[in-house]
């Protein structure tokens, strides 16, 4: 193994697995920490440690690194979200500097950057679009609501290492410059990104550095320093009932569901619902095969609904009841014969992969930027991140995941 990655979620996971597999390294996503050694040039260890307690996150990222270590990777990567998703309580600061420490490193490169998907830093403060993280909808996230923009004070108040700032002239200076910028002693380091060039010599002024933290796109540039070139992963097409289920209230999530249910049969699973026990998972699966095309199940909603909910119940409860429902739901589905299923959002997607009791992912080709097509036996997946893909993506992605490439 050349490269080791550590995901805080599963979404994460698969979007960091395509960079690399595109890059063209062999790459495997494991649910958790596999109990066998793997072939493989780079393996992504998806864990669901971004809003766990702190002290739980990091003792299962530090882990994750001993077994990748063990696996032979020479660097290795702690994966958060393009929108740096966290509290001030963590987890983001706190296990980069425990990684960085259990390592015996000192700098750590920080950059969440994607392009592709419009995230981008610049003079420290991350980008959705043209607005400001904060102006995003990310400030009303039902868990980890992002409600500042600049890196720099968002990790500092998560990590006792300084926090430092490479801007974007010395990014655009090349490779060499960013290395004179790197301190010597203890430092978080966020690196400013606008363009996929940028990322490219972020990558180059990698090669060698042992932890690196940020979002998929600090991934571009490093098969690159392994001697890979690009590559489209292989797939042969899956056929079958096909669902799409949606646990992301991010406004992209919104906007697809929306569009989705216009056309096609749909269930929505309500707060209320889940906690007086008037839903259930056998009774939604026999509804979805049911259904004549795949039809969504869905618990987006708009985020003055969300907060009553959790204002009534309980953010932690609420979420528990949800996920334990979408996990109990997948696997009846998967018993039922679902052969194609569409997951919308991160927590949604480790509910959904712990129901499925999958172990080890294949990474097939891009269904959208950021989000594979998966294989787990003879289903595929897509896990995908609440803000990533175009309206359409839930009809897109069900289609593309039968085609052969």
């Amino acid at each position: 193994m050349k490269i080791g990655v550590i995901a805080d979620d599963f979404t994460g996971a698969s979007d960091i697995a395509l960079t690399l597999a595109e890059g063209g390294m062999r790459t495997a996503q494991f649910v958790g920490i596999p109990e066998v050694s793997v072939g493989v040039d780079a393996g992504i260890v998806a864990l669901k440690s971004r809003t766990i307690p702190v002290s739980e996150a990091i003792s299962q990222s530090l882990a994750a690194c001993d077994w990748l270590l063990a696996q032979g990777a020479e660097q290795i990567i702690f994966k958060v979200c393009s929108t740096f998703d966290s509290t001030d309580a963590g987890n983001i600061g706190q296990v980069a500097q425990a990684l960085a420490e259990h390592m015996g490193t000192t700098h750590v490169m920080v950059c969440p950057a994607f392009p592709a998907n419009g995230r981008s830093v610049y003079m420290g403060h991350l980008f959705v679009g043209d607005v400001l993280l904060n102006e995003s909808g990310m400030q009303d996230h039902p868990l980890t609501p992002m409600k500042d923009a600049d890196l720099r004070r968002v990790l500092g108040r998560q990590t006792t290492w300084p926090v430092g700032h490479i801007d974007r002239a010395t990014v655009a200076k090349g490779a060499a410059d960013i290395l004179s910028a790197l301190p010597t002693g203890n430092a978080m380091m966020i690196v400013d990104a606008i363009t996929e060039d940028d990322l490219h010599t972020i990558g180059a002024a990698a090669k060698g550095q042992k932890l690196l933290t940020g979002g998929s796109g600090i991934a571009l540039g490093l098969p690159a320093n392994f001697g890979a070139t690009p590559a489209t992963p292989a797939w042969v097409g899956i056929t079958g009932p096909g669902v799409v289920l949606s646990g992301s209230c991010s406004r992209a999530t919104r906007e697809q569901v929306a569009k989705y249910k216009a056309t096609t049969p749909s269930r929505e699973i309500t707060a209320e619902a889940v906690m007086v026990g008037d839903i259930n998972a056998d009774e939604l699966a026999d509804w979805v095969m049911a259904q004549n095309t795949p039809p969504l199940v869905y618990s987006s909603a708009d985020p003055a609904i969300v907060a009553k909910a959790q204002t009534d119940f309980g953010a932690g409860v609420i979420a528990e009841m949800i996920e334990s429902l979408f996990a109990d739901l997948a696997e009846k589905l998967a018993q039922r014969g679902v052969k194609r299923m569409v997951v919308a959002g991160g927590e949604t997607s480790g509910a959904v992969v712990t129901g499925l009791r999958a172990q080890t992912l294949l990474i097939g080709p891009k269904l959208a930027n950021g989000v594979p097509a998966l294989r787990h036996g003879d289903m595929a997946l897509a896990l995908k991140s609440g803000n990533f893909g175009g309206p359409d993506f839930f009809t897109t992605a069900l289609c593309d995941m039968e085609r052969t490439t």
